[in-house]
């Protein structure tokens, strides 16, 4: 998998899906898309292919049908889109993306509060402060 994953909401969708499922069809994919937007088959088959074309998808044959699989992980992606993510807007700096995050009004107290647990954890796990 590159560094970094260069993914659109529609191809972020494509792989919800397709880990929620383990594997599926282009036709299986095409009806799950559909309950949150229109595409035609063949866009969902073009969209399909690009993303195995970035390795982030993989397929096999079942008779006359692909049936693809992601090759990446929810945890993966996550990590590359927040690395793009820092780097881009924060200059790298996640300490700077961190602070961006706990100071606006939509973190509550519960939030703060397993926020400061897994900065604990993370703590704990560096052996920071032995």
């Amino acid at each position: 998998m590159p560094d970094t994953i260069g993914l659109t909401s529609l191809q972020l969708s494509i792989l919800q899906i397709l880990w929620d499922r383990g594997e599926a069809t282009t036709q299986d994919v095409w009806e799950a898309l559909l309950k949150e937007r229109t595409l035609a088959l063949t866009t969902v088959a073009t969209l399909l292919t690009r993303l195995e074309r970035k390795q982030v998808l993989t397929h096999r044959r079942e008779g006359r049908q692909h049936v693809f699989r992601p090759m990446v992980t929810r945890a993966e992606v996550r990590r590359s889109k927040v690395r793009d993510l820092t780097e881009n807007l924060f200059d790298g700096d996640v300490a700077a993306l961190v602070s961006h995050l706990v100071r606006t009004d939509e973190v509550d107290a519960d939030e703060l509060a397993r926020i400061r647990v897994m900065i604990d954890e993370a703590e704990a796990r560096a052996g920071v402060g032995d």
